[in-house]
C-alpha cells in the first residue's frame, strides 16, 4: 500500500508539473537599421506578447515550455503549425506573460488573450506564398482570439517612420519587417527584422547590487552578464515593486539601451522585462 501510494504521489506530481521539449526551432529577427533595403519587404505592427508556436496539437512557448492553455482557446484549431504571439493588447504585456506562465489556466485571463499569427512554418514556399496561405486559413469566425496579423508592403524609410512613430504613440513596442522572398528558416536573419524606437538585448542576472539613499535596503541595480560575455549594471527601468521582489539570480532579462559606448558597452542601459520563455 506504502509503495502504491508513493507511485501515486510520483504521477500526481508529474501530472501537475510542466511539460517540456527543445525548444522549437522558429525564425528570429534582426533589427533594422536606417539605410537598409525595404524593397521586398512586408510590414506589420510588433506585438508585446509572449512568442507561442502551435505544432498541430499544443502551443508551445519560444523556450520550448508547454503552455496550458484552456481546452477551449485552442479547440478546433487548424491542425497546420503557426507562429505568432500570445498578445492581451497593448501595454498588457505583464498580463500576458503571467497568463502564458501559468500552469493552471485562469479561464478569465485568457479571455482577454489572442494568438496574433504571422507565419506557417511547415508550409513551403516563400512568405508571399505562406502570407496568401495564411489568409486563407484565418480568421475562423467562430474562433476571434485566433488573428492574423496584417500586413503591408513595406514603401520608404519615411513612411515606416511614421508608422512606428503612430505605433509608438498608440501605445505599440514597434514594427516587424519580413522579406517578401523568404524561405522559413531557425536562427536569425535579416529575412525578419524589428523595426523599434530603442535598442534592444537580453543578459543574464549575475548578482543584485544593494540600493543606497531612498534605494537603501532593496536592490540598487542587477549586475548582468550577455552572451558576449559583457558585463554592466542595469540601475533604471524598475518599479518599487521589482526593486523589492528582483528577477532571480540566472535568469535572462530584457534591457533597452541607445547605442553602445567606446569601450562597446550599451549606453543608458536599463532594465524591460524578466524572460519567462527561458
Amino acid at each position: 500500500m506504502r509503495r502504491r501510494g508513493l507511485l501515486l504521489a510520483a504521477l500526481s506530481v508529474a501530472l501537475c508539473a510542466p511539460v517540456w521539449a527543445a525548444p522549437p526551432a522558429l525564425m528570429l529577427a534582426e533589427v533594422w537599421r536606417a539605410g537598409m533595403p525595404l524593397d521586398g519587404y512586408w510590414v506589420s505592427e510588433k506585438y508585446d506578447g509572449v512568442r507561442g508556436y502551435w505544432d498541430g496539437q499544443a502551443l508551445w512557448t519560444r523556450g520550448g515550455e508547454r503552455v496550458a492553455a484552456p481546452a477551449w482557446f485552442t479547440a478546433n484549431w487548424p491542425r497546420q503549425p503557426m507562429d505568432g504571439e500570445l498578445w492581451a493588447g497593448r501595454g498588457l504585456f505583464e498580463h500576458a506573460s503571467g497568463t502564458v506562465r501559468s500552469q493552471t489556466p485562469d479561464d478569465a485571463a485568457w479571455r482577454a488573450m489572442r494568438f496574433m499569427v504571422f507565419d506557417l512554418p511547415a508550409e513551403p514556399g516563400d512568405f508571399d506564398h505562406r502570407l496568401q496561405v495564411l489568409q486563407r486559413l484565418l480568421p475562423i469566425a467562430a474562433i476571434p482570439w485566433l488573428e492574423p496579423v496584417a500586413q503591408e508592403r513595406a514603401t520608404t524609410a519615411d513612411a515606416l517612420k511614421r508608422r512606428l512613430d503612430a505605433t509608438v504613440r498608440g501605445g505599440g513596442e514597434g514594427l516587424m519587417l519580413h522579406r517578401g522572398s523568404s524561405l522559413y528558416g531557425a536562427g536569425r536573419s535579416a529575412d525578419l527584422l524589428k523595426v523599434k524606437p530603442y535598442d534592444d538585448a537580453e543578459a543574464v542576472v549575475l548578482a543584485h547590487l544593494p540600493g543606497q539613499g531612498r534605494h537603501a535596503g532593496r536592490l540598487g541595480a542587477l549586475q548582468v552578464r550577455t552572451s558576449e560575455g559583457l558585463v554592466f549594471k542595469l540601475g533604471g527601468g524598475f518599479t518599487d515593486a521589482q526593486r523589492d521582489d528582483p528577477p532571480p539570480i540566472g535568469s535572462t532579462v530584457t534591457y533597452r539601451y541607445n547605442g553602445l559606448t567606446a569601450q562597446g558597452l550599451p549606453r543608458f542601459a536599463r532594465f524591460m522585462r524578466v524572460r519567462t520563455d527561458r
